[in-house]
């Protein structure tokens, strides 16, 4: 009697978390700061420089299904440390969700870590502000961000 109460058992968990796995759920990506230099309207573009190149998916909370055509906009200071049109862009994912962006390593801001600002928008999803904090000798950086749904 006690094999049936076992098999009864494994018979309901192999139901149940096939289904849980067909859907996970991805822990959103914590805000940053939004600083003091964001400016709507970037131009669209994937590359502002060279030297650091930054590539990931952006996904929903919802099932870490990836977002294609999400809206990714970045800024950041120049080599010199100053923050400049030249070093702002923004581009959309492609249809797996995926982005790369190539900018300059960006200079030392006074008081602040190395870093770059990253505001990334879709349909459906709460805005998400953040930064990424590249170490001087990174040549490349690989960030996922998860957006919360509305």
């Amino acid at each position: 009697m006690q094999r049936v109460s076992l098999a009864a058992i494994a018979l309901v968990l192999a139901l149940v978390l096939p289904s849980r796995a067909q859907a996970p759920a991805c822990a959103p990506t914590p805000p940053d700061a939004l600083g003091p230099f964001y400016t709507p309207g970037a131009p669209e573009r994937a590359t502002t420089g060279r030297g650091l190149v930054v590539t990931g998916t952006v996904r929903s909370a919802a099932g870490c299904l990836p977002l294609a055509q999400a809206r990714v906009e970045w800024w950041s200071a120049n080599p010199k440390g100053d923050y400049d049109d030249a070093h702002r862009a923004t581009q959309a994912t492609d249809a797996s969700g995926r982005y790369r962006y190539e900018t300059d390593s960006p200079g030392r801001y006074p008081g602040r870590p190395i870093h770059l600002h990253v505001r990334i928008s879709a349909p459906g999803h709460r805005l998400l502000v953040t930064q990424l904090y590249p170490k001087p000798a990174d040549t490349t950086l690989a960030a996922d961000f998860v957006l919360a749904r509305d």
